[in-house]
């Protein structure tokens, strides 16, 4: 049944093929044209001609004027017939009324100032007073050097106590180098009256402040040292 089956499907298959290919082969038509090349059979020569260029605007025309006047120190375009000597005054332009004012200016002012006489110098700096107070040592000073010494008197009960040290003191000297007083800042109490005995009897030659004698305040130092015997 199978075969059968088989054998007929081949056979309508083949009538309907064959139909096909019997019936393009019996078509009676117009076969198709192939296609022409494009050509260029029908053409033109163009005449070419120049174009005339605007005019420049005239404001243009009129910047260009302008600035060939403002700038006094551009180049020449046309060659000069003849040369000139130079005068100086070539690139002065219209500032030459200026300068000639200016020029006017000064020299009157020159006239007022040689028929008046020359102007009188400036007066000198008035001198830095000099202090009159007792002053600080500091920089830019000649301190006062001592040239009168005197050992102080050791105090007999401190040689008993065995009492040693360095007493310091603010002493205030004057324009000749005198001590005018004195004063404790660090104290020995069994030393402190002989320092300032000691301390008062000293000279020293004058400090100086811009080479005038001044008063200064300074301290000073009594060293009290026991010796062995």
């Amino acid at each position: 049944m199978r075969r059968s089956f088989t054998l007929f499907s081949i056979v309508v298959h083949g009538v309907a093929i064959g139909s096909v290919l019997g019936a393009q082969a019996l078509a009676v038509g117009a076969l198709p044209t192939s296609r022409r090349a494009l050509m260029f059979d029908n053409f033109q020569l163009v005449k070419l001609g120049d174009i005339d260029l605007p005019a420049p605007p005239q404001a243009a025309a009129h910047h260009e004027s302008s600035s060939s006047a403002v700038a006094l120190n551009a180049a020449p375009t046309m060659a000069p017939n003849a040369v000139t000597p130079e005068t100086g005054r070539e690139n002065e332009g219209s500032t030459g009324a200026v300068v000639d004012s200016v020029e006017q200016g000064a020299g009157s002012y020159l006239e007022t100032v040689i028929g008046q006489g020359a102007p009188p110098a400036p007066p000198p700096p008035a001198p830095h007073p000099v202090p009159t107070t007792p002053i600080r040592l500091h920089s830019g000073m000649t301190p006062p050097v001592k040239k009168v010494d005197a050992a102080p008197v050791y105090p007999a009960i401190a040689q008993s106590a065995r009492i040693e040290g360095v007493v310091i003191l603010e002493a205030v000297i004057d324009a000749q180098g005198r001590v005018e007083s004195a004063r404790i800042l660090r104290s020995i109490p069994l030393l402190d009256q002989a320092a300032l005995d000691a301390v008062r009897q000293w000279r020293f030659s004058a400090a100086r402040l811009n080479g005038d004698a001044v008063p200064v305040v300074m301290t000073v130092t009594v060293n009290f040292t026991l010796h062995e015997r």
